[in-house]
């Protein structure tokens, strides 16, 4: 469903990705996990060219393109399957909760007004929000500005949805409520690619769990492979610091 062959990508002279390759399979939730500056938030940008790798092969269903290469119209292809949930949320603060929702719609999909409201407001209700329909971003908890984003990205109705660590920015006791309903979406079968800290949503919920390094898969497996019986041994080493 999604496939990353060799990508590379470089910020001046600092080699970020030096030829990772990875697999998402359709339905899967694949968690990629890595210590700060390992590349794996460069590679989640990557998939939707919110960064252009400088080398490597990218496939999301029937569009296959050259990172490289990849024309305007093979950009625009990917990210309209595609969409992400951001760790700093990056909602308009302008807009509440249900313009956000309803912006990608009307702008990028040139949906009607009436029915971008319609969707958004049975999204908002899904993800726990149906009484802050008219609130600003700042009238809301980070958790909610979070579950503001992730409906925002269910209204495009992707193939795959990139989370790029979305519980990072929030308060401890706001973590569980964002999980929750990424927990909901997982089980309902979205494609989902997750950057996260979060060892409990891995293993929970987690097809399959990659670890990166230095711009490179240094391992991956199944979550009880990965967590239990880890081969590598620098693997080892992050898992027994990042749990305890």
């Amino acid at each position: 469903m999604i496939e990353i062959k060799n990508i590379h990508k470089k910020f001046g002279k600092n080699e970020v990705l030096k030829g990772a390759s990875i697999k998402v399979n359709k339905g899967e939730v694949v968690v990629i996990l890595g210590p700060s500056g390992s590349g794996k938030t460069t590679l989640l940008r990557c998939i939707n060219f919110l960064e252009k790798a400088d080398q490597g092969e990218l496939s999301i269903g029937e569009t296959n393109v050259n990172f490289k290469n990849a024309t305007k119209k093979e950009i625009l292809k990917i990210r309209r399957q595609t969409a992400m949930v951001f760790q700093s949320y990056n909602l308009f603060q302008n807009k509440t909760a249900i313009e956000n929702v309803m912006e990608g719609l009307v702008i990028a999909r040139k949906v009607p007004k009436r029915e971008a409201e319609e969707v958004s407001k049975k999204l908002l209700d899904k993800v726990g929000l149906a009484d802050k329909y008219n609130y600003y971003p700042v009238q809301l908890s980070g958790g909610q500005q979070q579950r503001v984003g992730i409906a925002r990205a269910l209204a495009l109705n992707p193939e795959a949805i990139l989370f790029d660590e979305p519980t990072s920015a929030l308060d401890p006791e706001l973590v569980g409520e964002v999980l929750s309903v990424m927990k909901q979406v997982a089980k309902e079968g979205m494609t989902m690619v997750v950057v996260t800290h979060e060892m409990s949503f891995a293993k929970d919920i987690a097809s399959r769990v990659i670890f990166m390094e230095g711009g490179v898969v240094v391992e991956e497996g199944t979550p009880k492979d990965i967590f239990t019986n880890p081969k590598e041994e620098r693997t080892k080493q992050f898992l027994k610091r990042i749990v305890s």
